[in-house]
């Protein structure tokens, strides 16, 4: 028989733990994590045109991609890179263009490919940290929801075998998915800010933290929350058990 404290806080960090992972799968799948503000487009030119074309259909350059983002009003995520381009080919011609996003996605080589101490330079040498934190950054995210989903698997059968022992495994496993999703945003922060000293953005263009990044910030508490709480019902409910059945002996 399980308490009803123990019963509300199951309940409740089965809740935050559901919370956490739709913030984090949102903030996964979406491309505002980092954006630029740059100036109008209309000043770029004709050159629009064809930092589009190079943006969606070149080769992969990290240097070439960013100085597009640059200029461009270009949002970054962890699977996706952006711009904000105007819908029609002769938009020079109209005084307010109608603007849209066009997005092109990371291939999964790509995740893993090296960085350099020069964006787009090939010849210059590895940049190992850079390297390391972009792969970080996909990777801890996948395992977060891994964890989480497997926790869920080990509450059912819990569930189902009526044993209140796997909670505590429970507890640790969102955890350590709570940790993962903080190093997650962590290791893009400190991308972006490492990808700007080597690549400095042009004069007048402004980076802002975007709102996918956030939402995989809130997944951190909630997740860690979540563990609290598994983690207290396990042990109190351990506890009182020791107890009850010391009782029962004496």
């Amino acid at each position: 028989m399980v308490d009803n404290r123990y019963a509300t806080a199951l309940v409740i960090g089965s809740v935050l733990s559901l919370l956490a992972t739709v913030y984090l799968s949102v903030a996964v799948g979406t491309q505002q994590w980092y954006q630029y503000s740059s100036p109008p487009v209309k000043q770029e030119g004709g050159n629009a045109s064809e930092l589009r074309e190079e943006f969606i259909n070149g080769d992969f350059d990290e240097k070439t991609y960013s100085d597009t983002m640059f200029r461009l009003n270009g949002t970054l995520g962890l699977w996706w890179r952006c711009i904000l381009v105007p819908s029609q080919s002769h938009w020079f011609k109209e005084p307010d263009p109608k603007m849209e996003t066009q997005c092109v996605s990371f291939t999964l080589p790509q995740q893993f490919i090296s960085k350099y101490k020069y964006p787009g330079n090939p010849n210059s040498e590895e940049d190992l940290l850079r390297t390391y934190l972009w792969r970080c950054q996909f990777l801890l995210p996948l395992v977060s929801l891994a964890l989480v989903f497997l926790s869920g698997l080990i509450g059912v059968c819990a569930c189902l075998c009526r044993s209140f022992t796997p909670t505590l495994g429970v507890g640790v496993l969102h955890l350590l998915a709570g940790l993962c999703s903080l190093g997650t945003v962590c290791c893009f922060l400190a991308g972006v800010d490492l990808l700007h000293q080597n690549s400095t953005p042009p004069e007048g263009v402004e980076g802002s933290l975007g709102w996918s990044l956030y939402l995989a910030l809130v997944s951190f508490p909630l997740q860690m929350m979540a563990a609290a709480l598994f983690l207290w019902a396990a042990r109190s409910h351990r506890k009182n058990y020791t107890r009850m059945t010391a009782y029962r002996v004496a």
